[in-house]
């Protein structure tokens, strides 16, 4: 059996996937070594959910067999990875973070799992989340049967929801990448939180079937990973059209990072005061660093700003009216109160008396804020915002807390993550640096199908930085 160092345990998919090519090891090798550091350090973090140890060594005896043949498939063939606990896998408990669905077994696959398989990526593992991926809200990062999410880089600080599991596992160096979901936030955070790259596709360019529903318009399942351009290999398989989603696009994504365009056609849009005013003091010059390699890139910055809505209003009223209509029988069996958050129970209850007038009108605000993004989107090519503007809080504070400062003048980028969402636009989020010793990043979102210059753009921007070659202190 091979020895690995732990360099290995942090390069990026493809490396691996290269080496692999070259004979250095077996993919047995790898998805054991990786099998066993995950069973031992995912319960360091609270990011392990199901070991799938067994079935992913079981499966390396046939893609061994595809290398020795030269019968390649791509560049994740024998790469272990890890999935958040809302896609299921068949035959295998699916617990979706909460307690009353512990044990839940399904008899098929998520059809993302069911792609990466057929490319020979091995799944090692189900990654913790938040419970009911944070249901419509939640107060407490403990809100998960698992617990709460441990950030790698410091563990009394939380690694994000709801693809907590998925942040803390790619961070710490147990999976080369992970599949999260996002329906307002929950890739973007933890990636910005545990310091990695993970990419939210455009609303229903990635199939849902086999996932958790938590809002049918929404949701959207995307890659966390070590660098961008692991993220758009994984995206050009584990995208596609699907009849079993309702809500498939009927599109593919092809990952050309060969046809990029020159960086200075790009036009780049920002808010100055996002950089100053809303980041938090200690994050400020990280955030500065990073915009002046943006600006290196040669990319064209202007400054812009985005439609302004009410835009709490309006993304709570879709999620609350939706995720109780999804959960309905849970809350009137009263097994919701099994949660372990009670601002999400309460959330869950209160979603039933959303009128079907109040969620009508928010679906008529939601295709306005569509269209004011694409007359946005005919002025800049991408927009440029941290993805969050501080540091990871710690593990017992509440997420609902009211902001230390007052809120500047200003609003800046500040309602990017929602009104993105609302519009089913894409985003890459960067690690960008660090304040506090604890990681930042910036996000860029392009207007429907824009992952390719997104990718192009983070890729740039990996160039010249190492942010994202950092690893805490496992």
């Amino acid at each position: 059996m091979a020895s690995f160092p732990t360099d290995l345990f942090f390069a990026p998919a493809v490396d691996l996937n290269a080496r692999l090519r070259a004979g250095e090891f077996s993919v047995k090798e790898l998805v054991t070594a990786f099998s066993a550091r995950l069973d031992a350090l995912g319960p360091r973090y609270n990011c392990l959910a199901l070991p799938l140890t067994a079935d992913a060594v079981r499966a390396t005896k046939d893609i061994d067999g595809d290398f020795k043949r030269q019968r390649l498939r791509g560049p994740l063939q024998g790469i272990p990875y890890g999935a958040k606990d809302l896609l299921c896998t068949k035959g295998q408990p699916t617990s979706w973070g909460a307690r009353p669905y512990v044990g839940q077994v399904f008899d098929y696959d998520a059809t993302v799992i069911r792609k990466l398989e057929r490319t020979g990526a091995v799944l090692i593992g189900k990654l913790a989340m938040v419970e009911l991926a944070g249901g419509p809200t939640y107060r407490f990062a403990a809100a998960s049967v698992t617990g709460p999410g441990l950030n790698p880089w410091d563990r009394s600080r939380w690694s994000g929801g709801s693809s907590s599991g998925s942040g803390s596992a790619v961070a710490a160096g147990l999976v080369p990448f992970a599949l999260g979901s996002e329906t307002s936030g929950s890739i973007l955070t933890p990636c910005a939180f545990c310091g990695i790259t993970g990419l939210r596709p455009t609303y229903g360019l990635v199939s849902r079937y086999g996932a958790m529903a938590l809002s049918w318009t929404l949701d959207k399942i995307g890659p966390m990973a070590r660098t961008a351009d692991d993220c758009g290999h994984i995206l050009q398989v584990i995208s596609g059209g699907d009849a079993n989603d309702p809500g498939s696009a009927g599109k593919s994504f092809y990952y050309t990072p060969q046809y990029a365009r020159a960086m200075k056609d790009i036009r780049a849009g920002f808010a100055a005061e996002d950089f100053s005013d809303w980041a938090e003091p200690a994050a400020r010059p990280a955030f500065a660093q990073a915009f002046e390699v943006v600006k290196s890139l040669e990319v064209q910055v202007k400054e812009a700003a985005l439609p302004v809505f009410p835009v709490r209003g309006v993304i709570t009223t879709i999620l609350h009216a939706e995720a109780a209509t999804i959960f309905e029988e849970l809350i009137t069996s009263g097994k919701v109160d099994q949660l372990a958050d009670q601002k999400q129970i309460a959330g869950l209850k209160a979603g039933l008396e959303v009128s079907a007038k109040d969620y009508l009108k928010a679906m008529q605000i939601r295709s306005l804020i569509r269209a004011e993004f694409r007359k946005l989107f005919s002025e800049v090519d991408v927009l440029v915002a941290p993805a969050r503007y501080g540091i990871a809080p710690k593990i017992a504070e509440p997420l609902d807390a009211p902001p230390a400062r007052r809120a500047p003048d200003k609003p800046g980028m500040s309602a990017l993550i929602p009104l993105a969402n609302l519009a089913g636009l894409p985003a890459l989020c960067l690690p960008c640096g660090f304040a506090d010793g604890m990681p930042v990043a910036l996000q860029l979102v392009g207007p429907p199908f824009s992952e390719n210059l997104l990718l192009a753009m983070g890729r740039e921007f990996q160039r010249k930085t190492d942010w994202h070659t950092r690893r805490p202190p496992v």
